[in-house]
C-alpha cells in the first residue's frame, strides 16, 4: 500500500463535504485533481470508498472504516512531527486554530493580539467552520485546537478547557411587538435559526422539547450568524444567539434583547485539542493567553485546572 498523507487529507475533505466541488474549494485543489486522488486511493485499496446519491457522495462501509484510520494516521504523523521538533529543540512556529464565525469576529481578535504581542515569532492560521467540521479537522490533525461552544461529552481522544460562559439572549427588531416571556408564548412566534448541529440550534430545540412544546416555525435556517442578525433586524423573526455576537447592534439600537426563558441560559466557550504525548509549545502558550484574557467563569461554575504544564 502506497498511501501518501496528501491523499488522506483529500479523502477526508471529501468525506466531510460529501461533494467534490466543495472539497476542492476547501483544500484549494482543482476538482479534477480531487477526483483523480480519490480514484487513485480507491484503486490502491481495491474498493469503492464513496457512492453517489441524488444529492451528495456517501461513504461506503469501507469508506467509513478508512475515515477513522485516515484521521488516526494523520494525527499520529502530526504528533510525531511535534515530538521530533521538541526533542531537537526546534518548536513549531506555526499554530492552526479552528473556530466558529461568531468567535472569530468577536473574541478571537483580542486573543490573537495578546498572543502575538507575547509570542511574535509564532505564525497563527485560523480556519472558520461549524462545530462538527471543527471536530473532524481536529481529529485528523488539520488544526491544532478548536475554539467553540461545548456540546456534550468528548471521546477519549480529546481534552478541553473551559474559558468563559457566554449568555444566550433572544433578539428581535426594535419595532416588533414582543411576545410573552415564556416558552409557550415563544412557540407561536417565527424564528430565524442556525442549522441543525450548531450549539445554538441544539439549545433552542432542546428547550422546547424538554418543555413538551412543539418547536416554533422557522422563517429561515441560516449557517451565518451575521446573516441571522441582519434578518432579525429586518423583522424576519426572533433568534436565539450568544450576546457577544450582537453587542454592537444592541448598542446601536438596531436590535432589542430579551432573556431566554429556559434552564440553559449560557453556552460554555471551550478550547479543545487532541491528547498526545507531546503538545506543541505554541498550543500551551495560546491557551494560557486565552485563559488570562477570557471573561472569567461565574462563581459556582466549575473551572478546569489552570496548570498549563498539565495539558494532555
Amino acid at each position: 500500500m502506497n498511501i501518501r498523507p496528501g491523499l488522506l487529507k483529500t479523502f477526508l475533505a471529501v468525506a466531510r463535504c460529501r461533494n467534490i466541488t466543495r472539497a476542492a474549494a476547501e483544500i484549494h485543489l482543482a476538482q479534477s485533481s480531487v477526483s483523480d486522488q480519490i480514484q487513485l486511493l480507491e484503486n490502491d485499496l481495491g474498493t469503492r470508498l464513496f457512492t453517489r446519491s441524488r444529492t451528495s457522495l456517501e461513504l461506503t462501509a469501507a469508506g467509513a472504516v478508512m475515515q477513522r484510520y485516515a484521521e488516526e494516521i494523520l494525527a499520529l504523523l502530526d504528533e510525531a512531527r511535534a515530538a521530533v521538533q521538541t526533542a531537537a529543540d526546534q518548536p513549531a512556529r506555526r499554530l492552526t486554530i479552528g473556530t466558529l464565525e461568531t468567535i472569530a469576529s468577536t473574541t478571537m481578535p483580542g486573543w490573537l493580539a495578546a498572543f502575538q504581542g507575547a509570542h511574535p515569532d509564532v505564525s497563527v492560521q485560523m480556519k472558520i467552520a461549524g462545530s462538527g467540521t471543527l471536530m473532524q479537522l481536529l481529529a485528523s490533525g488539520e488544526i491544532d485546537m478548536a475554539c467553540c461552544f461545548e456540546r456534550g461529552a468528548l471521546d477519549e481522544r480529546f481534552f478541553k478547557r473551559s474559558l468563559s460562559l457566554e449568555p444566550l439572549v433572544l433578539i428581535a427588531a426594535p419595532d416588533r411587538p414582543l411576545p410573552g416571556h415564556d416558552l409557550a408564548a415563544l412557540a407561536a412566534q417565527r424564528f430565524v435559526a442556525t442549522e441543525v448541529g450548531c450549539i445554538y440550534r441544539y439549545l433552542f430545540d432542546q428547550a422546547f422539547a424538554e418543555a413538551g412544546l412543539v418547536a416554533p416555525q422557522l422563517a429561515a435556517e441560516v449557517d451565518s450568524m451575521a446573516t441571522i442578525v441582519r434578518l432579525v433586524a429586518a423583522g424576519a423573526g426572533l433568534a436565539l444567539v450568544p450576546r457577544l455576537a450582537i453587542a454592537d447592534m444592541l448598542d446601536g439600537g438596531k436590535l432589542v434583547e430579551m432573556p431566554w426563558p429556559a434552564p440553559n441560559r449560557t453556552a460554555s466557550l471551550v478550547a479543545i485539542w487532541r491528547r498526545r504525548r507531546t503538545q506543541p509549545p505554541a498550543l500551551r502558550q495560546f491557551v494560557a493567553v486565552a485563559e488570562a484574557t477570557a471573561m472569567p467563569l461565574r462563581s459556582g461554575d466549575a473551572r478546569l485546572p489552570r496548570a498549563i504544564s498539565s495539558l494532555s
